[in-house]
């Protein structure tokens, strides 16, 4: 299986950087955070989108997705949703990138009617992600953290071009087993990022396997080329070792537990759901 890591885990990095450790450390790409400050962000001219692109090119990574902050269920009018939706879009495809992740970011409110502002929103992106050949995953978090609330979100959308994003601890700290969670996500799954912290009371990132999350069990429910991502979240966490000198065992921990050897895995494109039934 292809794996690749979050440039959340270095904030601030320049691009060239984090490709270079990605290449020289075992992996196969990379989910690229995009905000202000970032060697990625949504300001980028269409200058920086073409050399980021030949920059990843260039150290044999695919781009797995680009990682916005997009709310597609927060409160308020759909204008601005859909306008950053949009940019998001755009700049996803610009950068080669197959996936784009969005947050829920539903609020406080039912439950019912965050769905149903998020799927009109989503429905009303869609073609156009359809075209651009990028697909919209809403990511297991905020106001709708466990796998099943994303599916019921989802299957208001309907369209191939929307699809999830599993983030196995939210999924884990709202009580769903890693069964449980690809139940729900397995028909909509785009990819699946994994992380590892000591617990509910502790959530600075470890390296994985040092912690309690079940990654192991969540990555074996997974069929052969499904993109699995490390998400570290080292700007939320001071206290966190660096990311760089962790990544070499990171990659070889996912090679373990997933069966494979060095070198990008053959398998499904990436921000596509592998088929739910593979074995």
């Amino acid at each position: 299986m292809p794996i690749a890591y979050s440039t959340l885990g270095v904030p601030r990095l320049p691009l060239a950087e984090a490709a270079r450790l990605a290449a020289e450390h075992g992996w196969d790409g990379l989910e690229l955070r995009c905000a202000e400050g970032e060697s990625v962000h949504p300001a980028m001219t269409a200058g920086e989108r073409r050399a980021a692109a030949r920059t990843l090119a260039a150290h044999g990574l695919t781009p797995l997705a680009l990682a916005s902050y997009v709310g597609v269920a927060a409160p308020g009018p759909d204008e601005p949703v859909l306008r950053d939706l949009l940019a998001a879009l755009r700049l996803a495809a610009d950068l080669g990138a197959g996936g784009l992740r969005v947050f829920p970011r539903g609020g406080d409110g039912p439950r019912g009617e965050a769905d149903e502002r998020a799927a009109r929103r989503l429905a009303a992106a869609a073609p156009e992600a359809g075209r651009l050949g990028v697909r919209i995953l809403v990511e297991t978090h905020d106001s709708h953290r466990g796998g099943r609330a994303v599916a019921a979100l989802l299957e208001r959308v309907a369209h191939p071009a929307v699809g999830a994003l599993w983030d196995l601890m939210h999924t884990r700290l709202a009580g769903e087993t890693p069964a449980r969670t690809w139940a729900a996500l397995a028909p909509h799954l785009g990819h699946v990022q994994v992380k590892d912290v000591a617990g509910p009371g502790g959530l600075t990132p470890l390296p994985l396997g040092a912690g309690v999350l079940p990654v192991t069990d969540c990555l074996r429910l997974l069929p052969p080329g499904t993109w699995v991502c490390w998400e570290y979240e080292a700007p939320w966490h001071p206290a966190a070792a660096p990311l760089p000198p962790l990544l070499a065992a990171g990659a070889a921990y996912l090679r373990r537990t997933l069966g494979t050897g060095p070198g990008t895995a053959p398998g499904v494109a990436p921000g596509t759901a592998p088929p739910a039934g593979a074995a």
